[in-house]
């Protein structure tokens, strides 16, 4: 693992953390990849004891702004309500222009959710060459993609507590 991936799994940002709540969108294609990608994720959050932890499956990255943005608009103001969203998918570089509109549809899409949404939008999607590729991703020499999401959920979930406190 490359210096750069440990430095996201430190615990520096997170706080205490357990009641938050969240959602994990993830993608049905290229699932023998998102299905490891969801098992870190999810023992990442469990870690660090967080209880509320939703999944809710679509067929493929492009899917994956509408699913989060939808959610958090049926739960909004409920105790659904998420403290944050993580995406999560692979998508691999095939032989025609696809795999370029598809990752830059997904990656505007989530950006778009954060500028959007008082709730940070983890993009946990894998945009790869190649199988061997996404598996250096899922615990390989590239680190664990799904662990590194939870992580940055809930720093993110802290930052957006942090702020919230500065309001009168």
């Amino acid at each position: 693992m490359s210096e750069h991936n440990i430095s996201l799994m430190n615990d520096a940002g997170i706080l205490h953390l357990g009641d938050a709540s969240i959602v994990i969108a993830h993608t049905e294609w290229n699932d023998f990849i998102v299905n490891e990608l969801l098992n870190g994720c999810r023992a990442s959050l469990e870690k660090y004891g967080l209880k509320k932890i939703e999944t809710l499956q679509v067929p493929g990255a492009f899917e994956l702004p509408f699913a989060c943005k939808r959610y958090f608009e049926a739960t909004r103001d409920t105790p659904l309500a998420p403290d944050a969203l993580i995406a999560l998918g692979c998508v691999i570089r095939g032989g025609t222009p696809h795999f370029d509109y598809v990752c830059k549809a997904v990656t505007d899409g989530i950006i778009r959710l954060n500028l959007e949404l008082p709730i940070p939008v983890i993009f946990g999607v894998l945009t790869v060459d190649n199988e061997k590729q996404a598996r250096d991703r899922i615990g390989g020499e590239q680190g664990h993609k799904g662990a590194e999401a939870a992580v940055t959920a809930l720093k993110m979930i802290a930052f957006n507590r942090q702020l919230r406190s500065l309001r009168p």
